[in-house]
């Protein structure tokens, strides 16, 4: 019962560093999409600028705010032993697709639209949330 709770706790933050990973990868894989093509249709006089206004946008939503929600998720589900995939998928997506609102992000002043920033944040979510848990969720 002792080693089972001790390997638990050493498993549990290494299922969510890969479960953050491959959320991450699935941020950066579809988000580069998403921009890539929001900078493809503006003109030409505009690009540099509307790269300068992404890259800053992308570090705002990259501080350390990112791991607050997903944290919770975990937590509340271990604790109350959630096994559901169903729980993890969605609270991994809920948790991604408000970052942008906890980064107070200015919807006014972005050079992409914010439903396509919502839904690649919502993927990247949901990927890791499926990986949480299949890693360690299940045996919750």
């Amino acid at each position: 019962m002792v080693l089972r709770t001790l390997g638990r706790l050493i498993w549990i933050p290494i299922a969510f560093l890969l479960a953050a990973a491959a959320a991450m990868f699935v941020l950066v894989t579809l988000g580069l999409e998403t921009i890539t093509h929001a900078i493809h249709n503006l003109d030409e006089t505009d690009t540099v600028s509307a790269a300068f206004d992404v890259a800053w946008q992308g570090t705002i939503i990259a501080s350390g705010a990112t791991l607050i929600p997903a944290l919770i998720v975990v937590i509340v589900g271990e604790v109350a032993r959630i096994r559901s995939w169903l729980y993890y998928m969605v609270g991994g997506g809920v948790a991604l697709a408000i970052i942008p609102l906890l980064a107070r992000v200015d919807p006014g002043n972005m050079t992409y639209a914010l439903p396509a920033l919502w839904h690649v944040f919502a993927t990247a979510g949901f990927a890791g949330g499926l990986v949480y848990w299949l890693l360690a969720g299940r045996n919750a």
